[in-house]
């Protein structure tokens, strides 16, 4: 019988921890190899981000406004009609 990763006992072992200057330079390293975008596509990417939130925004607005619109007609079909008066 051949022992499976899911039979195999977890090592005890600790993997050591990175020092702060190693860190540093490590993550300075991968920054180096990022693909860092032009400025006009840069423009490009907020002027296309900018325009889905609008529509996204009076998307959500207008169902907003709907379903308002639709609560307040309900309540006012089946709404109790005695109301708590002032005293």
């Amino acid at each position: 019988m051949t022992q499976t990763d899911a039979d195999a006992k977890p090592e005890k072992e600790r993997k050591r921890r990175t020092g702060p200057v190693t860190f540093t330079k490590q993550v300075v390293g991968e920054l180096r190899k990022v693909r860092w975008p032009t400025r006009r596509e840069l423009v490009t990417y907020t002027i296309v981000v900018i325009v889905f939130v609008v529509i996204m925004v009076g998307y959500v607005s207008l169902l907003d406004f709907g379903f308002g619109e639709a609560v307040t007609w309900l309540y006012g079909q089946f709404g109790s009609g005695g109301g708590a008066t002032a005293a």
